[in-house]
């Protein structure tokens, strides 16, 4: 039997033209690596992106509208130092504390898609009760 072992990439809408500003957004405020695309499908415009196994690619689309809900969930290490991180370089952060175990926030790349920064979340141990 076949059965999915991982997600190779996700695929973001861009609008015509925002190749540079979606450079600049991906590579210098998350830190990412810009990956070739193949020559077919580099003709078509867009810009692909990894981080380890993490790949995000942009692709142009005419009528670009950026979802408002759909977005891609981003596990990070040290959430506070990449939040810290985003907002030194310009982006907005939206912290949102409704998913038990996990530290986690919001923000937006330079066209209006979003994008969820998550880390697991260890609570800290209960203090031990003194013996009587």
């Amino acid at each position: 039997m076949t059965v999915l072992t991982a997600v190779d990439h996700v695929q973001l809408a861009a609008p015509p033209d925002s190749e540079d500003r979606l450079r600049a957004y991906y590579t210098d405020v998350l830190g990412m690596t810009e990956i070739p695309k193949p020559p077919v499908l580099a003709a078509r415009g867009g810009c692909w992106f990894a981080a380890g196994p993490v790949q995000l690619h942009l692709g142009v689309e005419e009528d670009f509208r950026p979802a408002r809900k759909a977005h891609p969930g981003l596990r990070v290490t040290d959430i506070e130092a990449y939040a810290s991180r985003l907002r030194e370089r310009g982006a907005k952060v939206v912290w949102d504390d409704d998913l038990p175990g996990h530290r986690r926030f919001y923000s937006e790349d330079p066209v209006g898609n979003r994008l969820e920064f998550l880390e697991r979340h260890r609570p800290e141990p209960a203090a031990l009760e003194p013996c009587a």
